[in-house]
């Protein structure tokens, strides 16, 4: 039976009393815009802005510098920012040997686990209660995978993982129509240069 990832993240958000501590690993300011708006009254958010396979280093630069931009222009108290180095050699080795998978496959699957593990490490050294991400907000993403590889990194780092599928209740417009708003730029591949000359698989 597939699982709403959706339900159980209004079902979590029903049953706080009070507001617990998440790292939230963000791509990217157009897809962290609607899911820190929808988080906000809930938890304290530090983003994590992890993402070694963004290339070149100048997309990846200009990416970060609108992910801080728009952290200033919301201004909300309880929301900030963790930046971490580049790594994109780890990146590359990390999914040495499929670099011809299919878009959306086992590079991606990969470079998704890469990512969520940095931010269940750094959440864990960091007392966070939680730890997340805003990639479920595309729908270019997978977010049952996601989902699975954050319920499992859970499990080896004895962390609480937030369920997400953001892209429900419209959530993939409303991150477009923010970043519209705040005059975001929205990149036109996901981050690797593979990205770049493969089709995408929904």
């Amino acid at each position: 039976m597939k699982i709403n990832y959706d339900k159980k993240l209004e079902e979590l958000i029903q049953s706080l009393d009070y507001r617990p501590r998440i790292l939230l690993h963000s791509c990217c300011g157009p897809c962290s815009s609607y899911v820190i708006t929808y988080l906000k009254d809930y938890f304290d958010i530090t983003i994590l802005y992890y993402n070694p396979n963004i290339e070149p280093i100048s997309e990846y630069e200009k990416r970060k510098s609108e992910q801080i931009r728009l952290i200033k222009e919301l201004n909300l108290p309880n929301v900030r920012i963790l930046d971490i180095d580049y790594d994109n050699d780890t990146y590359r080795e990390y999914i040495k040997g499929h670099e011809q998978d299919k878009e959306g496959g086992e590079r991606c699957h990969l470079c998704y686990r890469l990512r969520l593990e940095k931010c269940a490490k750094v959440a864990k050294e960091n007392n966070h209660e939680y730890f997340g991400t805003t990639l479920t907000v595309s729908p270019y993403k997978n977010a049952e995978v996601l989902n699975k590889i954050g319920e499992e990194l859970s499990s080896i780092y004895n962390i609480k993982w937030l369920y997400s599928d953001f892209k429900k209740k419209d959530g993939y417009k409303k991150s477009i129509e923010l970043s519209h708003k705040y005059n975001l730029y929205r990149q036109d591949y996901c981050g690797c240069d593979f990205s770049n000359y493969h089709n995408i698989e929904e």
